[in-house]
């Protein structure tokens, strides 16, 4: 039930319509995409051995090789659609 007037002074209340905004702005993806990034650098720099320190347990070459590159990669594909997203909005 929409009433077009005040039910105490009987004044004209303007209807007011909020409008929300569609679809995603992209701001989330660019963030989670360069935290990602960040991410995969930081492991690929420690599990390659180029830092001084030396962690306290091996870890697969398969971490270096594969799985770091593989978060850096997501976290770049997040990055350019969230780019993408901001362009188009």
């Amino acid at each position: 039930m929409r009433l077009n007037r005040c039910p105490y002074c009987r004044e004209e209340v303007r209807e007011v319509r909020l409008s929300a905004r569609s679809g995603k702005d992209g701001r989330r993806e660019v963030r989670r995409g360069l935290i990602y990034m960040l991410l995969g650098a930081v492991i690929h720099y420690f599990a390659g051995g180029y830092s001084a320190m030396s962690l306290p347990i091996s870890l697969s070459p398969l971490v270096t090789t594969y799985l770091s590159p593989a978060v850096f990669l997501g976290g770049l594909g997040l990055f350019l659609y969230g780019v993408f997203l901001r362009i188009r909005s």
